[in-house]
């Protein structure tokens, strides 16, 4: 779609406080209160009242549309779970301490699905440029089973439904701490997606996959790209390793559409990984993943959330900068939080709410082109995926 110099880009953000029923008990990591409280700030930061954003609300996802990426059995096993026909059925990844079962289980997984879908037909019909679906990025469900408190694989069904449109090219970049398995393991031999993941090394973190040398299937080789890097990567490392393999990447593949994943658990204070990134950081990948849909694909850009477990001081802030700069409106980190936004986190939960939508750190990282370094463990991780997939696109050939 393209968009004149002077105009705003049309955005769509998908939001409904029925994504809410997502909830897999009391005490799971993926809390739904996460998604009221990036909602309640994106409210009243006036994000959802910005002239070129529109509000859509999701639907739940068919089964045939399920099954688009899943096998029937297991959209089915999924039903008959939230029907109460069985407590656990492990080979199914259902009942299990990550996907527990809940009486909602299909319909609120479901919804998700129709979220992304929504998304994908508004920039598919060009009724938008962009779509944000933050309650989306189910990246680890895979075909035949849930995992990692993913259920059905909304990102694949988006991207899906984009190639049965006709589109040719898209590029899947997925940021979380952990690697989006299932996305690229349901495109791992289709050329027409290219995967980029940039997450903490699966020697150190689940799903325990997603190392250099994993780059796509016999008829697509390079289609899939891995960044696995070393625990403790901080900001300023991990800027450097994404500006080293990701912008090559998608100027080389040029794709129609970008689909992206913005996992918030990558932060310093998340409780299950080990990255230690800031919100600063975490926006500055979205402004450089937005500039990217902006040069090369006529800004054609579907957004993503996905895994984050520090509810409070990370997962709201963090997506209501994706909501800004998805919608190209980025917000200063110095920005204080609304006062009303705070107050309702007290009254609501019980705890404070950060003052201020930046992390206050300097976001200085070193470029790749000034050198490389054989003794630090971030370089050695970029120099090994340049190595795998780089001479594929003809780039770096000296590797070949």
């Amino acid at each position: 779609m393209k968009v004149q110099p002077d105009q705003k880009i049309p955005t769509t953000v998908l939001w409904d406080e029925a994504y809410l029923a997502y909830k897999f008990s009391e005490s799971h990591p993926m809390a739904p209160k996460r998604l009221d409280m990036t909602a309640r700030l994106a409210e009243d930061l006036g994000l959802f009242s910005l002239p070129q954003i529109s509000i859509e609300a999701p639907y739940v996802a068919s089964d045939e549309e399920l099954a688009w990426v899943h096998e029937p059995e297991y959209v089915q096993a999924v039903r008959d779970a939230s029907a109460g026909k069985f407590e656990s059925m492990p080979e199914r990844g259902l009942g299990t301490e990550d996907d527990p079962i809940f009486p909602a289980l299909h319909e609120a997984s479901a919804r998700i699905g129709g979220g992304s879908l929504v998304a994908a037909e508004q920039i598919l019909s060009e009724k938008s440029a962009r779509a944000v679906n933050f309650a989306g990025g189910m990246h680890h469900a895979m075909p035949e089973k849930a995992a990692g408190f993913c259920v059905y694989n909304d990102a694949a069904m988006a991207i899906h439904r984009m190639l049965d449109a006709g589109v040719q090219r898209v590029v899947y970049i997925d940021i979380d701490a952990h690697h989006g398995d299932g996305v690229e393991r349901m495109f791992w031999n289709e050329p027409r997606v290219l995967t980029i993941s940039v997450h903490e090394t699966g020697l150190s973190l689940f799903p325990g996959t997603g190392f250099a040398n994993e780059i796509g299937g016999p008829d697509a080789l390079g289609s899939a790209v891995n960044l696995a890097l070393p625990p403790g990567t901080g900001d300023g490392a991990w800027l450097r390793a994404f500006h080293a393999i990701v912008p090559q990447l998608v100027r080389a593949f040029e794709p129609e559409i970008i689909v992206s994943q913005h996992g918030c658990d990558s932060h310093s204070q998340d409780p299950l990984t080990n990255l230690e990134l800031s919100v600063d950081a975490q926006r500055q990948a979205a402004i450089d993943i937005g500039q990217l849909a902006k040069e090369v694909c006529e800004n054609r850009w579907l957004s993503c959330g996905g895994g984050g477990y520090n509810p409070v001081a990370v997962v709201p802030r963090s997506w209501a900068h994706l909501i800004a700069v998805t919608a190209d409106e980025p917000l200063p980190v110095t920005v204080e939080t609304p006062e009303r936004w705070r107050r309702y986190v007290k009254e609501a939960y019980g705890v404070e709410a950060p003052e201020k939508m930046g992390d206050d750190v300097d976001l200085w990282w070193r470029s790749w082109e000034v050198g490389y370094n054989p003794n630090d463990d971030v370089d050695r991780t970029i120099m090994a995926t340049r190595k795998e997939v780089f001479p594929l696109y003809g780039l770096d050939p000296w590797f070949d």
